[in-house]
């Protein structure tokens, strides 16, 4: 239990009933880890909340369909979706998702297929849905808490638009439609363990598995007195 969270218990902001669905992903693209993944297996449910937990398959088509059922089934109050992002060394929360899936690389010379080998390029997400959706989370309150406590924070104004970015769409688009629900997506970087041997890598930042938590922990413990 974090301060923030005593001091919501203390204040009497915490709602019992409330409901937060935490997503990450399973490793992708030959890695066999993703920090997204571990944090969400170790973090810790605030007192009194529900914590919903689901891995997520690095996959276009198919976490559409789990993030629907899981909002159907479980009417979560927060949708916070987590994801890797190893071009930085600070956590990321990000401000908005674009209505487009596309995997291609930015000099155009292939594309990133997902997980089930699916290859998209330009492809709209929901025909239906806004050009985009900026995050519904306190966002500039959780990167002012998580820096407090030492741990770089920072925003970010682009998902990008791959699996992350349509994650954190389809979050905001359901959310849009539920009239009180809100939603949001974070970002983390490489842990040192992933750039271990890797060449290519030896340039990119990475942070400590338990700095990420730390960090995480602290937005959630935050959202439920939100």
């Amino acid at each position: 239990m974090t301060e923030e969270f005593k001091k919501n218990m203390e204040k009497g902001n915490i709602k019992a009933s409330k409901k937060i669905l935490l997503t990450g992903f399973e490793a992708f693209n030959g890695r066999t880890l993703n920090p997204s993944q571990l944090i969400v297996e170790r973090i810790t449910a605030p007192e009194g909340i529900q914590l919903i937990k689901r891995i997520l398959p690095v996959e276009f088509d198919r976490t559409t369909g789990i993030l629907e059922e899981l909002v159907k089934k479980e009417s979560p109050d927060i949708i916070l979706s987590l994801g890797q992002a190893g071009n930085s060394p600070y956590i990321h929360v990000e401000r908005v998702a674009i209505n487009m899936d596309n995997g291609m690389y930015s000099d155009g010379t292939a594309v990133l297929a997902d997980s089930a080998g699916v290859e998209k390029v330009d492809s709209v997400i929901f025909p239906e849905g806004e050009n985009a959706y900026f995050s519904t989370l306190p966002v500039w309150d959780l990167i002012r808490k998580v820096n407090e406590a030492g741990i770089g924070c920072r925003a970010s104004y682009s998902a990008g638009t791959y699996v992350c970015n349509h994650v954190m769409y389809v979050g905001a688009h359901l959310a849009s439609k539920s009239g009180n629900m809100i939603s949001g997506f974070v970002h983390v970087p490489f842990l040192p363990e992933q750039l271990q041997g890797k060449k290519e890598l030896d340039n990119r930042y990475s942070m400590e598995l338990d700095d990420m938590l730390k960090g995480i922990q602290i937005m959630i413990d935050y959202l439920a007195g939100v």
